[in-house]
């Protein structure tokens, strides 16, 4: 068997466990200078990055897909109760 359907057809559950893929544009740099505060001078500083070194977030990807898929089928959940009232 397969689930190419990734557990839900034509909106209904086809009992499968559900798969989603999800693509996750890049963070970006900012490259201009923004104020902040040096913590071993305590005082104002001011940075600005030149080129991309921007932090590895799939670790913290996964947990965020994963509440934002729960939270849309508690959604739809909610309002196909409503609906039957």
């Amino acid at each position: 068997e397969s689930n190419r359907a990734g557990g839900i057809l034509g909106g209904i559950s086809t009992g499968e466990p559900i798969v989603c893929r999800i693509a996750v544009k890049p963070t970006p740099s900012i490259a201009r200078p923004q104020r902040t505060v040096d913590l071993a001078r305590e005082e104002a500083a001011e940075i600005e990055i030149k080129g991309r070194h921007d932090p590895a977030i799939p670790p913290r990807i996964v947990p965020v897909a994963e509440a934002m898929v729960a939270l849309v089928l508690a959604d739809h959940m909610l309002r196909q109760r409503a609906a039957k009232v």
